[in-house]
């Protein structure tokens, strides 16, 4: 069984243990440790990967524009927020053109979620196909003889 199979049926607190021992060691032994443990995400941040990091990404900024578009309008922001603003900054053409940039972002947006989606069931599809070819090409494996 492989080390990094062993620590991770110990989880975080064997690799944080380990961390600290090769620093101790010698501290290019623990620094390498630190970024192998941080990269391959065994400590729950750094690169996320694929598809889980860009819906992560997606779902924070779709939190911040209902935030901001509830705070545009003039209503108390989701998250509890106490500063009441009017709908209107007074400036009718500012308001208009507030307005129209906040319909051109969101529709931006509306876009980028449908080509995402395109865009993974592509790959999706594509993974598939690979994997019928694999499974229609391969040779015919002769029943166990006992």
């Amino acid at each position: 069984m492989p080390i990094t199979a062993k620590l991770d049926e110990f989880g975080k607190p064997a690799w944080i243990a380990l961390t600290v021992l090769g620093f101790m060691v010698w501290w290019p032994v623990g620094l390498s440790v630190l970024a192998f443990t941080i990269g391959s995400g065994r400590m729950g941040c750094g690169f996320r990967g694929g598809q889980d990091r860009w819906q992560h990404k997606m779902e924070r900024m779709q939190s911040k524009m209902d935030w901001m578009r509830s705070r545009m309008s003039g209503g108390p922001a989701p998250t509890g927020g106490f500063w009441g603003q009017a709908s209107s900054s007074g400036n009718h053409a500012f308001d208009e053109y507030r307005n129209d940039t906040l319909k051109r972002l969101e529709e931006e947006q509306r876009e980028f979620r449908e080509f995402l989606e395109r865009l993974r069931f592509a790959k999706d599809k594509t993974e598939f196909d690979a994997f019928m070819n694999e499974r229609r090409n391969r040779p015919e494996t002769p029943p166990a003889q006992n």
